[in-house]
């Protein structure tokens, strides 16, 4: 049509291309509506958790929460100088750590680093039970100088603007907060924390000891507060108090606070987010000058990795040994007793994995059914027993029954679709019986190969059960220890490092065996 007659238009008037449009837009709405559900249901189970799983591998956040103000004071020491830091980080820690053990959550935080070195966590919890005494020499005197010091209320009103105290009593009045930084900044911690920790009034208890020492710490600095003559008479008198160091009170609750590794560990790990859990995954660590080996004696992780790639694909091709001729049995046979020998391959999906795993163990120690068998049949002598249970041996053996049907399946079903008629054809051209199956067979079975090493490889490097009962601790894998830091250590870090990297690991190989084998010539039948 020419552009004289103008464009098409549909039955409503409209041009027929944005009525083309519209319904092809309406089709496609109504198609993500319809797997929308399911969209939903992969991203909440399958996309969150993982993606949860990586942040938690990298977010350190704990420390910087829990030690704001100890951070911020660590940053100017020099972890070279072989030495603790002075009196101020002291004083920091003293105040973040009041407001940690009332939140309990300095022992969380003496847990996180006791990941990276053994002994912060009695430290934290040993120090937490005596903090709160510290500063309580400036207390008995700023009391002993005048009774008022200990009135919850007169402490209120000192620090609360006029008008904020009635609903938000943690609010402080900006002339305090200038006058007394330091006394302002512990007192709004002190009534911020009993206010949402214990649902108290500040205006009803009595600030603590940590409040009275950075008073102290204002005054003696020469910080004051026009028109208040309590903080005047006290601004003068202590000069003459008895003093009291903070770093020292920390060293006698626990020596430790002099050793220098300590808040190395501290300074290393206060930043919001940390590599420290994927350098610890493959036996690094994290110090102040980068990233090092761990000692000999704590390398661990590489070996695990790697146990776990050999095993497995070890395990993969003991399936494809046994369940090549298998499969092949059952795609020839006749269907009634192809299926029947079918249930004795599908009976183990009806049974335990923990029963039948522990049927092999019972079966693979040297008292066990397959020793005691050799030793009657003489194969073996009686005092010189195979070791079959609680190393890799034992682990091959055991998962390579549990994943077996897993080989079976996709073999069977790919091999169901060769026409008999190729081999007999080969074989009237002169072709022998191993050279018909070799040429013609096994070429077209060669997709349910791929598929299923595929499921049993990433099965077999996913498996902790049978290798935690079966193979003792020259059997274990890398998922072994991303359990125990799940459910015992509690190093969820560390968990979600290693599996992330063993997520990278499965995607790398899938991205391997693309290339080679071809993900598109990988069949389950059909």
């Amino acid at each position: 049509m020419s552009d004289a007659a103008g464009p098409m238009v549909a039955a409503d008037g409209r041009p027929l291309k944005a009525s083309l449009n519209r319904a092809l837009r309406r089709q496609k709405l109504r198609a993500l509506m319809l797997i929308a559900p399911l969209l939903l249901f992969i991203l909440i189970t399958f996309i969150w958790p993982i993606a949860q799983m990586l942040f938690r591998s990298v977010e350190n956040q704990i420390v910087s929460d829990t030690l704001p103000t100890t951070v911020v004071a660590l940053a100017e020491w020099d972890a070279d100088s072989g030495e603790a830091p002075g009196e101020d980080v002291f004083y920091a820690l003293a105040q973040d750590m009041m407001v940690a053990v009332e939140k309990k959550e300095h022992t969380k935080l003496g847990s996180r680093l006791n990941y990276e070195q053994s002994g912060i966590a009695s430290l934290f919890r040993k120090s937490g039970r005596k903090v709160d005494d510290i500063g309580e020499v400036y207390t008995d005197q700023f009391v002993d100088l005048d009774e008022r010091w200990e009135d919850a209320a007169i402490w209120a009103n000192l620090m609360g603007a006029e008008g904020q105290m009635a609903d938000e009593p943690y609010l402080m009045s900006a002339t305090v907060g200038e006058a007394l930084p330091l006394t302002a900044a512990a007192y709004q911690n002190f009534s911020q924390t009993i206010m949402s920790e214990d649902g108290d009034d500040p205006r009803e208890e009595e600030p603590w000891n940590s409040v009275y020492l950075a008073l102290y710490a204002d005054l003696s600095n020469g910080a004051t507060l026009d028109g208040n003559d309590m903080v005047a008479v006290a601004s003068a008198a202590v000069s003459g108090f008895e003093t009291e160091s903070v770093r020292d009170a920390f060293v006698d609750i626990e020596e430790d606070w002099l050793e220098p590794e300590v808040w190395r560990t501290i300074q290393t790990y206060s930043g919001d987010y940390t590599n420290g859990y994927f350098l610890n995954s493959v036996d690094l660590q994290k110090t102040a000058d980068g990233s090092e080996w761990r000692p000999d004696d704590e390398r661990i992780y590489l070996t695990l990795f790697w146990r776990t790639m050999v095993m497995s694909f070890v395990i993969t091709c003991s399936c494809i040994l046994l369940g090549y001729p298998i499969a092949w049995l059952l795609a020839n046979l006749p269907m009634r007793t192809a299926n029947l020998l079918m249930i004795l391959v599908l009976l183990p999906f009806w049974t335990s994995l923990l029963v039948r795993t522990s049927a092999w163990k019972v079966l693979l120690q040297q008292q066990g059914v397959i020793n005691e068998t050799l030793v009657w049949l003489g194969l073996v002598p009686t005092d010189d027993r195979l070791a079959l249970i609680n190393n890799a041996t034992g682990t091959i053996i055991a998962m390579t029954h549990i994943l077996l049907p897993f080989m079976i399946l996709p073999l069977y079903s790919v091999m169901k679709t060769i026409p008999p008629s190729y081999l007999r054809a080969a074989k009237s051209l002169g072709a022998t019986n191993w050279t018909a199956f070799w040429r013609v067979y096994f070429p077209q079975s060669v997709p349910g190969i791929g598929a299923g090493s595929i499921l049993v490889f990433i099965l077999a490097i996913g498996y902790y059960i049978t290798p935690e009962i079966v193979g003792g601790t020259k059997g274990v894998f890398i998922s072994n220890r991303i359990a125990y830091h799940i459910s015992s250590s509690l190093n969820w870090g560390l968990a979600a490092a290693l599996g992330s990297i063993l997520l990278a690991v499965v995607l790398i190989f899938y991205w391997m065996y693309d290339k080679i084998v071809g993900i598109d010539n990988v069949k389950l039948g059909g």
